[in-house]
């Protein structure tokens, strides 16, 4: 039996075929495609595979696909598209078991019925759920409600052999697939909590001058008893027309919100203002297609220490975007950028966070050529537990192989 034939078994002719030049994952040519319609049809497909020795690759939209290292090779890319759909929701409202080809859109139109939502909030208009979860992605309501990782109850997970496992809340399996990039096993559907969705936002812009002053200012704001939902801040660097803004969401009853939202603008003064709708950039990243995306993450109040070490080894301020209430941000680099300078600047700001206390800068996007010839994760291997996992899980590296960066 041919492998188009096997997987026509599993998956039905209609949903597999021989990759053509745009089937590719992060510039790695792709062998077959297959498109499961269930958690059963993804098993007998990841059983073949394993027999076969083949190497797997789980996509839903692609959206961030070439986010992290590139595998080393796909023979097959398993589309989870038809995955689609919520499975179960909880009579009190507060989880609901989604399939892990959902579009994260078409979750928030159903759950807008209920008054429901999902509170992540992420920079990928077109992401699915499974793919959030592969790269445990978030956005402003992190402050509030954490990662994928803190929002996950329970996963079910088709393993490397062909096998479907049960990850309940608190087990490692639950835990480590939320960034995983697919190399522990394919997620078909994910139990997550739920939030009631807020009477009244409102969000409080001031225009900012230097990341010191944003850091004042965000320190103030989260020591106060406001109780923001979200602080976000946008240092467009030496981008023109563009001023430097620090953001705060206030979420809840309209009386408190309100009352919240004024008392913020007064303490952050310098022409702050309570807006009804959020800035432009707000909840978008900074980095358009074709730039060099960095992550950087740290204690809140070093973030900008390594802002500055960031413009230093530049030579000019750099676009920075994100969570400063959580030390949590974003910076794009063009694509031109010389290897030998952007390898300056990650050494720079990872000198400048393990010099203080923890942290990270992971080279989350760039051309191959770059990524070649930098170290796109620094120095730190996998933590333990999720190296661990990886070898009982997938001994034979079959799942989206060389996508993490180091199992010692």
């Amino acid at each position: 039996m041919t492998v188009i034939e096997a997987l026509a078994g599993a998956c039905g002719p209609e949903q597999v075929w021989e990759a053509g030049p745009a089937d590719t994952v992060d510039g790695v040519p792709v062998g077959w495609v297959a498109a499961p319609g269930g958690p059963a049809e993804v098993a007998e497909v990841l059983r073949f595979t394993a027999a076969e020795g083949l190497s797997v690759v789980p996509s839903g939209a692609g959206t961030k696909l070439d986010w992290g290292l590139p595998p080393t090779h796909v023979d097959v890319l398993l589309d989870l598209s038809r995955l689609s759909g919520v499975l179960h929701l909880a009579p009190d409202g507060l989880s609901a078991t989604v399939a892990a080809g959902t579009p994260l859109r078409a979750l928030r139109a159903y759950l807008l019925k209920e008054r429901r939502r999902l509170p992540l909030d992420v920079g990928s208009p077109g992401a699915t759920l499974g793919g959030v979860l592969a790269t445990n992605e978030a956005g402003p309501l992190r402050h509030r409600f954490g990662t994928p990782r803190d929002l996950v109850t329970g996963v079910r997970v088709a393993l490397d052999e062909g096998s479907l496992e049960h990850g309940v809340d608190g087990s490692e399996l639950a835990r480590y697939v939320c960034g995983s990039l697919g190399t522990l096993g394919v997620v078909t559907e994910a139990t997550v909590r739920l939030e009631p969705l807020p009477a009244a936002r409102l969000w409080v812009v001031r225009p900012v001058s230097t990341p010191r002053e944003v850091r004042q200012l965000t320190e103030a704001l989260t020591a106060s008893a406001l109780d923001p939902a979200a602080v976000e801040a946008d240092l467009p660097g030496s981008l023109p027309g563009r001023p430097a803004e620090l953001a705060a969401l206030f979420e809840g009853g309209e009386a408190v919100v309100a009352h919240r939202a004024e008392s913020a603008a007064k303490l952050l003064g310098g022409g702050a203002m309570v807006e009804p709708l959020p800035p432009p950039w707000w909840g978008r990243y900074p980095f358009e297609a074709e730039d060099v995306a960095l992550k950087i993450w740290g204690r809140p109040s070093e973030l900008f220490a390594v802002i500055y070490a960031l413009r230093d080894a530049a030579g000019v301020p750099v676009p920075v975007r994100g969570s400063v209430g959580l030390g949590v941000a974003h910076v794009a680099l063009p694509d031109t950028i010389a290897p030998e300078r952007l390898d300056g600047m990650l050494t720079a700001a990872r000198t400048v966070l393990l010099a203080r206390g923890g942290g990270g800068c992971t080279l989350l996007r760039a051309p191959l050529e770059l990524r070649e010839l930098v170290e796109s994760h620094g120095p730190e291997p996998l933590p333990t537990a999720a190296a661990r996992l990886k070898l009982a899980l997938d001994p034979e590296e079959r799942l989206a192989p060389g996508r993490l960066p180091d199992l010692s």
